[in-house]
């Protein structure tokens, strides 16, 4: 789990990624925080149980400044799957900003704090508690006098297309994936050229189980001139391709190869170039091989 943390915050927490997210979900894109306004949260809170001091952390978390007064800290909290004690974990994470605050003499104005829950489940839409009393039953003679607590969940796989649009950082490519994939379509990869390669495609690893994208990287990042999504998933493609023919049988190879020429789906020339073999040698293959009926 803390490996999966960590690869998640190497994006979210470059600042154009940050700004990103919050000028879009919360600002309906408008400008509003600029990168040179973000400062990394450095302190980590600390609780007392069981008599010991224990360290909590956010997934990710910045000040957002306006010339130097510190106004609000924004937090994330990256969720694949559904968590039904969710406003208790946002609620200890802010009340322990609003302790540090407290304990800080030398602070001259106190500031709000905001979460943001970044859910990237794509099976079905948050039905999780979204509050405090959520959690819990509270007798109704007690409700009038215990405090609720809301949290804001944003699920990024049902973003509508007019939303995703207004991202302008590599969010954008996060964003469109869960949503296609939420649609059960094939997700081709935009053409933008990604500008936190390693990154972006470490998150893509960490968010969804697939080594695909992660392994793709070390072959990619001595390409020269921009990286999309769509070199990321024609080289997934290709070594997928590639490894299923190669694993099979030569008979296997040349049924395969002359399945794809036959529909159309590759050229002779892109299976030379995925199976580094000459042209003529898959042609042979594909020769050799019963026509499909």
């Amino acid at each position: 789990m803390a490996e999966k943390d960590r690869a998640e915050k190497n994006l979210e927490a470059w600042n154009d990624v940050f700004a990103d997210i919050v000028n879009v979900l919360l600002f309906d894109g408008k400008p509003l925080v600029k990168e040179d306004e973000l400062e990394a949260d450095t302190k980590d809170s600390l609780f007392k149980a069981d008599g010991k001091l224990h360290e909590q952390e956010r997934d990710v978390s910045k000040f957002w400044k306006h010339g130097k007064i510190r106004i609000s800290l924004l937090g994330f909290e990256n969720q694949t799957r559904q968590d039904y004690k969710m406003p208790l974990r946002v609620m200890s994470y802010d009340g322990a900003s609003y302790k540090q605050q407290l304990l800080d003499d030398k602070l001259k104005q106190n500031y709000p704090v905001a979460t943001l829950v970044l859910y990237f489940g794509t099976e079905g839409k948050w039905t999780a508690p979204k509050n405090l009393c959520g959690c819990f039953s509270v007798p109704d003679e007690l409700k009038p006098f215990v405090s609720d607590y809301r949290i804001n969940v944003f699920e990024i796989a049902w973003l509508e297309d007019a939303t995703i649009e207004k991202f302008t950082s590599d969010f954008k490519i996060i964003a469109k994936y869960f949503q296609t994939k939420r649609l059960r379509k094939d997700y081709e990869g935009s053409k933008d050229e990604i500008k936190h390669v390693d990154a972006l495609l470490k998150m893509m690893t960490a968010l969804t189980g697939d080594n695909s994208f992660e392994t793709v990287y070390n072959e990619i990042k001595v390409k020269k001139g921009g990286v999309s999504m769509c070199d990321v998933v024609e080289r997934i493609m290709n070594k997928g391709i590639s490894q299923g023919i190669l694993q099979g049988k030569a008979e296997g190879k040349a049924e395969v190869i002359r399945t794809m020429l036959d529909a159309k789906a590759l050229t002779a020339e892109q299976i030379a170039t995925v199976l580094h073999l000459p042209v003529s040698a898959v042609l042979s293959l594909a020769a050799s091989a019963p026509a499909m009926n």
